[in-house]
């Protein structure tokens, strides 16, 4: 009995092995896909009507296998005693699984093997390995590392500035005839002096004034001539000091500043033989209601008035206020190069240029060598979070143009560190978006993510902001989250980068329109780069448009011969591998 049993339970495990070959396994996606750092599918299993056997199991095991290679996936159980129908119905389970990806495991299939077994799986009976998926798609990998690199402001116009010199001359009551006094005083002599320098002058701006006493018409008058006598005077010293051709590039502007107290309370505010009380008195019928003559008058019916105001604070106001706009002295670009690289070698003293001037030469090389060298100077001199940065910065962008990987991690973390410390020194947009950039090209992503948040909370410039969400929409696509990538991308800026991840998180999202339009968009921005073809081919497989397949291709291998191999054998295209079109375009 016991023989009959252990045959009869051989013999159930055969025939569920032998009915295997029904069994329906469907994996999606199929290929597979890699999104963000893994593998993830979902397997549906059905079983063929009364393979099941009473008391039996009958198990899935899936693995991933490239060459000689396997990944074990784990399995799942049909156990009998779950399906008691199993003679009239087919069971059915669902299976969702993932693995890691790394690069080294290929382009490889999945691969199951059925077996049956007893309850306590003490006897045993496998199918032969059989392949359920085939092939692995890596497209999301075609990711470009964004890096926004944001320089600190060196704080140095190296524009033309216009700086003024004021020298004023006083006029008797009611008259507007400059006095030989004024004109051999030390306002003349000031003049005199500043003509003989020969500063560049742009602008000579005379103003007349008055005191508040007489007629409104006087006092206009008054004003306009005084401003019209100081420009003539202008003009005649500097044609005696044989200046006659300049005169003729200056603008004069004249005009009489009229039925304003503004330069009384200027001249009360400092004045020293009023009183606080007499100030205040003063300032409050200035500031008071009433027109300008009705002001005035009451100012003459102060006590203090004759002998304050009329003898002492009065004069001060008949005046013609010359303001000579000339251009402040700079070192040229050229200088400033110059002693910047001096200033950097060692061979001049620090204190040769202005911290600003330093900095503004760091803007005036596209040498990063030299630009590090410029920015590690200031750092010496200034030892301020805007030297920090923008050395961190030249960092990023070494490493970005380094091919040796040792040399690339090596600037990479002077970069993070420099950053660093210019964080502590200032919490700045600018920085947090260079720490971004530096950890994503490290790849490191969560460090990416939060320092390109901080730099979007900032209250930096849009650019700076821009820079992050570009970064932001970049990391999405390598976590696998492409609508948020679309959202981050979209609040970025117009960069070659941005183009490409935005038309390839549209690709990943199934949105193929959109990415055809993208890719369409991105090749007409850069129309040397073969990834915009080979994304475009790769939409054009989606979509079934095996015509713009051909010539995407065709055109992406002829920029770039490692597309053409990776299309042989990229399943993406497996559906064209047999297309004579397609083989043409790989030739």
């Amino acid at each position: 009995m016991a023989a009959g049993l252990l045959a009869m339970n051989s013999c159930s495990l055969k025939q569920m092995v032998k009915m295997a070959k029904d069994q329906e396994l469907t994996v999606t996606p199929s290929p597979l896909e890699v999104h963000g750092d893994s593998v993830a599918f979902d397997i549906s299993a059905t079983l063929p009507v009364k393979m099941l056997k009473k008391n039996k199991i009958y198990s899935v095991s899936t693995f991933y296998k490239n060459g000689d290679e396997k990944i074990e996936l784990g399995s799942f159980d049909f156990v009998s005693t779950d399906y008691p129908d199993a003679k009239t119905s087919t069971p059915t389970l669902k299976k969702h699984q993932a693995f890691a990806y790394k690069t080294e495991i290929g382009n490889g299939d999945l691969i199951a093997i059925g077996t049956a077994s007893n309850l306590d799986k003490t006897k045993t009976k496998s199918t032969a390995e059989f392949p359920i998926a085939k092939g692995l798609i890596t497209t999301s990998r075609l990711v470009k590392d964004y890096a926004y690199v944001a320089y600190a402001d060196h704080g140095y116009n190296n524009k033309e500035e216009l700086i003024p010199a004021t020298v004023n001359f006083y006029f008797e009551q009611g008259k507007s005839v400059l006095r030989n006094s004024e004109m051999k005083g030390q306002n003349a002599k000031f003049l005199d002096a500043f003509i003989t320098a020969k500063h560049v002058t742009r602008t000579i701006s005379v103003i007349g004034h008055h005191s508040p006493e007489g007629t409104e018409t006087k006092n206009a008058n008054l004003a306009n001539e005084r401003s019209v006598v100081i420009e003539k005077y202008v003009k005649s010293r500097m044609k005696h000091f044989k200046q006659d051709s300049l005169v003729n590039t200056i603008q004069f502007v004249t005009k009489g500043d009229i039925k304003d107290f503004e330069p009384m309370k200027a001249e009360i505010a400092k004045d020293t033989k009023l009183s606080p009380e007499q100030k205040a008195e003063l300032l409050n019928i200035i500031d008071g209601s009433g027109d300008f003559t009705a002001k005035q008058q009451q100012i003459e019916k102060l006590p203090y008035y004759n002998k304050l105001v009329l003898a002492h604070l009065y004069p001060t106001l008949r005046t013609a206020r010359t303001e000579i706009w000339t251009v402040k002295p700079k070192k040229t670009d050229a200088q400033i190069s110059l002693l910047a690289g001096q200033i950097s070698s060692g061979k001049v003293s620090l204190d040769t240029l202005t911290a600003e001037e330093l900095g503004y030469a760091g803007t005036l090389t596209n040498v990063l060598s030299e630009k590090a060298a410029i920015y590690e100077a200031l750092i010496k001199k200034t030892d301020n979070w805007v030297a920090y940065n923008n050395l961190g910065a030249v960092y990023v962008e070494m490493a970005k143009a380094e091919g040796d990987q040792n040399k690339k991690k090596e600037l990479l973390n002077k970069a993070i560190n420099t950053l660093e410390m210019s964080i502590k020194k200032q919490d700045s947009g600018e920085a947090h978006v260079n720490l971004a950039s530096a950890y994503i090209l490290s790849g490191v992503r969560d460090s990416a993510r939060d320092e390109a948040n901080k730099a979007v909370a900032s209250n930096a410039s849009d650019a700076v902001k821009k820079g992050a969400n570009g970064i932001l929409g970049t990391v999405d696509i390598k976590d696998g989250k492409y609508e948020l990538a679309l959202q981050d991308l979209s609040k970025s800026n117009d960069s070659l980068q941005v183009k490409f991840n935005s038309a390839l998180a549209s690709l990943l999202k199934k949105d193929f329109n959109t990415a055809k339009a993208g890719f369409e968009n991105y090749k007409a921005a850069a129309p040397q780069d073969a990834a915009g073809y080979y994304l475009a081919a790769v939409t054009a497989a989606r979509l079934k448009d095996e015509a713009s397949l051909t010539s995407n291709l065709q055109k992406a291998k002829a920029l770039s011969a490692a597309f053409g191999e990776r299309a042989a054998s990229d399943m993406e295209f497996y559906d064209y591998w047999n297309s004579d079109n397609f083989k043409n375009a790989l030739k």
